[in-house]
């Protein structure tokens, strides 16, 4: 493609200005994340700036969505129009955002759930597994695993073992319910929880979802320099606008 070549590079020039391997740019040019380098007579490669700017691109972009989606989404900008390519990145920056938001309301929640008082309990106050899946907006198996796991374990009322949720319970489960929307795994949940229904180490949860929200602006900043890295490919090939 020489008409995309502002100046001919070997590979290993390509290679020092995107931070890879000179075996990972011929790697990115075989899955099409580069376009074809130019060949010379005696098969030496040439680039030119938009294969660096298509490397820096898909760096960027792995760092934020993943290498498979960026692969995708690099791909597309060689494919015109642009308008799968536009497509691929609108959808990743909705995922950032719900993601974002998800991360805000279990803040949000968590604050509040855990001050919410627990008094005047009665026995009819208790939820079914499936009254309180239908509360929360969750599978009844959903709230089976987290039994299985630790994370929110009912009282058995009877023999066969019949599931039945206190009120400390259903609030245990809202804020397992928003930690998991949150990115919150499994496994710091299972020691956090035991803590948290004794009224302590809120705080790190706290400090876990800040560490979310920093994971999150960190992966929302390389979106911005994968799209415009994208944007700079674009300009240089008229046709794929």
């Amino acid at each position: 493609m020489p008409s995309l070549n502002s100046a001919a590079m070997r590979t290993g020039a390509v290679a020092e200005r995107t931070g890879y391997s000179v075996q990972q740019i011929r790697n990115l040019e075989r899955d099409g994340v580069l376009p074809p380098a130019v060949r010379s007579a005696s098969g030496y490669r040439s680039y030119g700036d938009v294969h660096v700017r298509s490397a820096l691109a898909y760096r960027a972009l792995a760092a934020a969505v993943g290498p498979v989606e960026a692969k995708e989404i690099v791909r597309a900008v060689h494919r015109p129009p642009a308008d799968r390519m536009l497509a691929l990145l609108d959808a990743a920056h909705a995922r950032l955002d719900a993601e974002r938001r998800a991360l805000h309301e279990a803040e949000a929640a968590v604050r509040t759930i855990s001050g919410e008082p627990i008094a005047d309990v009665r026995g009819t106050d208790a939820m079914t597994v499936s009254e309180l899946a239908a509360a929360l907006g969750v599978r009844s198996s959903t709230l089976r695993h987290w039994d299985a796991e630790g994370l929110v374990v009912p009282d058995r009322t009877t023999a066969q073992g019949t599931r039945r949720y206190t009120p400390s319970q259903v609030r245990d489960a809202r804020i397992v319910q928003q930690l998991r929307a949150a990115g919150y795994r499994i496994e710091p949940l299972r020691g956090l929880m035991p803590e948290l229904r004794r009224g302590g180490r809120l705080e790190d949860v706290a400090e876990a979802l800040t560490a979310r929200g920093a994971d999150l602006t960190r992966r929302s900043r390389a979106l911005l320099d994968g799209a415009a890295a994208l944007s700079a490919v674009l300009a240089r090939t008229p046709e794929a606008r």
